[in-house]
């Protein structure tokens, strides 16, 4: 497994990310408890090293999880990105974020504890507080810093003012933040500011929360996704299934799958770019390593623009009221 740093501070992660969301049966419907640790275990057999989670994943269970599945893996053979802040109520409804001091201290000492871990190596902030200047809460994680807890600061789903704001407080690591062929709103502004301030990206969403993974169709009804996910619903589905039509066009011609393909795409956007899967299964896993070895070159970086057009997809990326949460746009 190939290694990149986070940022010019950040640590050296793999070139893949395991993303930890999905293993605890809600934002995409039931899981198999067996089946992700065991895919937690295939991922660090693959030298999979950055593992993403956050506090309010399935209430604290994804932590728990993940808990279960790290005992008595080495420490330092793994790196833990942890996600804090976003209030829920009972019955997972979503709030808006805390991102006070006494919060970012109090959120960090449930999430060692579940993890059964000493320390966390990226703590960030799910969404940012608007009632909570950014350098507050990024000085609380620089206390946690020195005083052992916390390795590095990252950031999530922030523009470009906030992440200059909070990198004057501490050097921060990444930005983790969706971006896929049909999510490019960093291009303008956020990825720009990133690199003139040598700051990396985990970009979670490749596959568009399976959307453009070559395994969605229009007529999963009951699936979470197409209940509350914009461009999982209607007709905004099917034309984005579409536009996966063209993307498998162009995957046969190079001979790796639609989801080897996307993902491929977002790593070759740079090297300070680390794709995230949340791979749920071990036969998920297994497809998507691969496309670490993937080298798109200038003509199918072409074929795959012309199939998939910047700005093609419709819907948004999250409802209505989760997008006022967010910093930045689609």
């Amino acid at each position: 497994m190939r290694k990149r740093n986070l940022g010019t501070t950040g640590p050296a992660v793999s070139a893949l990310g395991l993303g930890a969301m999905g293993m605890s049966g809600e934002a995409y419907g039931a899981s198999d408890r067996a089946e992700s640790i065991a895919t937690v275990h295939a991922a660090l057999d693959a030298g999979v090293t950055l593992i993403d989670t956050g506090d309010f994943y399935a209430m604290g269970h994804n932590e728990l999880l993940l808990g279960e599945a790290l005992r008595g893996v080495d420490r330092d053979s793994y790196q833990l990105s942890v996600k804090f802040g976003q209030m829920r109520g009972p019955g997972g409804v979503f709030g808006p974020a805390d991102c006070r001091p006494e919060a970012v201290r109090n959120f960090l000492a449930y999430t060692l504890n579940r993890l059964g871990v000493d320390h966390v190596d990226i703590y960030r902030p799910a969404r940012l507080d608007p009632d909570v200047p950014i350098e507050d809460t990024v000085g609380a994680v620089k206390e946690m810093i020195e005083a052992g807890y916390v390795r590095h600061v990252g950031l999530s789903e922030v523009g470009a003012e906030t992440i200059r704001r909070a990198h004057a407080v501490h050097p921060i690591a990444d930005l983790q933040i969706e971006y896929s062929l049909i999510s490019r709103g960093v291009e303008d502004e956020v990825l720009p500011t990133l690199r003139e301030l040598g700051i990396g990206m985990t970009a979670y969403g490749v596959l568009s929360r399976g959307l453009i993974s070559g395994h969605w169709s229009a007529d999963k009804a009951g699936d979470p996704r197409s209940a509350i996910m914009p461009r999982f619903a209607g007709e905004n589905v099917r034309h984005n299934l579409g536009l996966v039509d063209g993307l498998a066009r162009v995957a046969e011609a190079k001979g790796c799958t639609v989801a080897q393909l996307a993902i491929a795409w977002v790593a070759a956007r740079g090297d300070d770019i680390v794709p995230v899967v949340g791979a749920r299964t071990r036969v998920r896993l297994t497809e998507a390593l691969p496309a670490l070895d993937l080298t798109l070159t200038a003509d199918d970086l072409a074929e795959i623009e012309k199939a998939v057009p910047l700005g093609a997809a419709r819907g948004d990326r999250y409802p209505a009221p989760m997008m006022a949460f967010l910093d930045v746009g689609n």
